[in-house]
């Protein structure tokens, strides 16, 4: 028994010790803290002994601080000055001239003028999430093709565009006149169900958001096939699923479009989530024989340092200069079929 008593005092009167050197380890990192957001020349002599003493506290602190830094200038948007932009553009216009195979990559700043939040920026869905505030849900039935989504669909009629890979699932791509053939749509289109049973798989193209009663993981619209009854199926991808219908997510033709391409337009996308899909960067092919990359973003993105031109600007705004530059009109869009 006193032997049994005697371990368990010194486990208690360990425990303590530990406990108070974390406390002191705690209140010394808020000291080196408080100390370092002082100005060196307002430092009293003991507080600078106190970093003296405290190196490794004081670049653990230190980056800290720069990762801190950093993650906020990669959330800051960034508007190149007017003419920076202009030149910028031309240089752009002049890669869309001259390239064999452009395919158009677009996220969801594309959509940002058509009331349609976007993702990652100031007010994203994301963003806002980060920060516990509520997102609101917009009915999406009603909103337009921006002008960046008629001027795509301009530049593949004349051929300067070949595909487009969406991670968009508004469906203002389809709205715009583009081809189902000149799109992958990888995360699905919610005004799309499927039924998987039939061979093809039958596809209903609605004007009415499919989504209403589904989310991760259940799929089910609630609506029947009429052909053989079989329950529909939205065609959305969420986080942590894998999409597997041939459409509209038509990874075989995105596939086939970088394996050709020679140039790669990024519009309203932080490719945070693009940049997990090797194959639509040609990563297996030697560097000098990979498409050169083109980006159109407010904020950073971890493609910026690979790319050949980074223009920071609205997606619209981009767009409009592009077509000026290219001598294209940029067609009107219009509700009747």
């Amino acid at each position: 028994m006193a032997a049994g008593g005697l371990g368990r005092s010194e486990r208690k009167a360990a425990e303590r010790v530990r406990r108070l050197r974390e406390e002191q380890q705690r209140e010394r990192l808020r000291q080196v803290s408080r100390i370092l957001r002082k100005a060196a020349a307002e430092r009293s002599a003991e507080e600078s002994r106190l970093l003296a003493e405290s190196e490794d506290l004081v670049t653990e602190l230190q980056g800290r601080r720069r990762r801190r830094e950093g993650l906020k200038r990669r959330l800051q948007e960034v508007c190149d000055d007017p003419d920076e932009l202009r030149r910028k553009v031309r240089e752009l216009a002049a890669a869309v001239r001259n390239s064999k195979h452009l395919v158009v990559y677009t996220g969801a700043g594309i959509s940002t003028a058509a009331c349609i939040p976007d993702y990652r920026g100031p007010n994203g869905v994301w963003t806002l999430l980060q920060k516990g505030q509520s997102v609101s849900a917009a009915d999406l039935s009603e909103a337009e093709p921006t002008l960046t989504h008629m001027s795509i669909a301009r530049l593949h009629k004349q051929k300067l565009v070949q595909h487009v890979v969406s991670q968009n699932c508004d469906g203002l791509h389809l709205r715009s006149g583009l081809p189902r053939s000149a799109i992958s749509e990888l995360h699905g289109n919610m005004y799309i169900e499927v039924c998987t049973s039939c061979v093809p798989n039958r596809e209903y193209v609605r004007v009415f958001d499919v989504t209403e009663r589904t989310a991760l993981h259940r799929h089910q619209t609630g609506r029947a096939c009429h052909k053989c009854g079989t329950q529909l199926r939205d065609t959305i991808v969420h986080f942590g699923e894998r999409g597997t219908l041939g459409q509209p997510l038509n990874w075989e033709a995105a596939t086939e479009a970088a394996s050709k391409a020679d140039a790669i337009l990024c519009l309203g996308s932080s490719l945070k989530v693009l940049k997990k899909y090797p194959r639509l960067w040609c990563m297996t092919k030697p560097p000098s024989r990979r498409p050169k990359l083109y980006i159109v973003n407010l904020q950073w993105t971890p493609k910026d340092d690979g790319a050949a031109l980074k223009l920071h600007g609205r997606c619209d705004d981009v767009m409009g200069l592009l077509m000026q530059e290219l001598g294209l009109e940029i067609p009107p869009y219009s509700r009747v079929l």
